[in-house]
């Protein structure tokens, strides 16, 4: 019988590992997240695709494994895009050395807060991007995107999710992301789209590869 493969998804963060674990429920492959032996690449790509990429390529290499990365983070419109590339760090400096990714989030969350307390709810807009990257050994595989539109509230609304979605508000249904179950917001999130669009290329690739 053929082994089950393996892929490597380019993350320590848990949270990232079961949300896309959930969206590729089904999937003829095992997902897990890169080890703590393995140091992390530091990303010097100035776009989402870019850094998606450096990761899938560096996590590849160093487990010689097939690599799925995803460089994903919030752009909004009043800060000219920021915190962009840097939405993971955007207030790394007001945490100690080593902070756990809760106590980032919420210094994240706080400094954004802060650089829009005099922005009107109409300049607020704003949105989360994902860029997804696969890659092995010799070279990136394939890449994929998605995108969803909504605004920054004024305060944190909601228990679940992690990172912007407690402040990550969708006009339209009058609810942050991080108040939708899991489920929920799969569907529509900017990961859930690159998640999906990538599964169906794995797919494929997986049926194509010998043995």
């Amino acid at each position: 019988m053929r082994q089950r493969p393996t892929i490597v998804l380019a993350t320590r963060n848990p949270s990232k590992l079961r949300e896309i674990r959930d969206m590729l429920g089904g999937a003829p492959f095992d997902l897990v997240a890169t080890g703590d032996g393995i140091a992390e690449p530091v990303e010097t790509g100035l776009t989402f695709a870019a850094n998606a990429c450096q990761k899938a390529l560096y996590y590849a290499g160093a487990t010689g494994r097939w690599c799925l990365a995803d460089d994903s983070g919030l752009e909004v419109d009043a800060l000219e895009g920021r915190p962009g590339v840097t939405s993971a760090r955007f207030a790394s400096d007001h945490c100690p050395p080593g902070a756990q990714r809760e106590t980032i989030d919420r210094a994240n969350n706080a400094r954004l807060l802060e650089e829009l307390k005099d922005t009107p709810d109409a300049m607020r807009t704003a949105r989360f991007v994902c860029h997804l990257a696969l890659a092995d050994t010799r070279g990136v595989l394939a890449q994929t995107f998605g995108v969803i539109e909504g605004r920054i509230g004024r305060k944190e609304r909601g228990e679940n999710g992690f990172g912007y979605d407690p402040l990550f508000l969708l006009p339209q249904m009058g609810l942050t992301t991080a108040q939708l179950s899991a489920a929920d917001k799969n569907v529509i999130s900017h990961r859930g789209q690159a998640v999906r669009h990538v599964a169906g290329i794995l797919r494929n690739l997986l049926t194509a590869e010998p043995g």
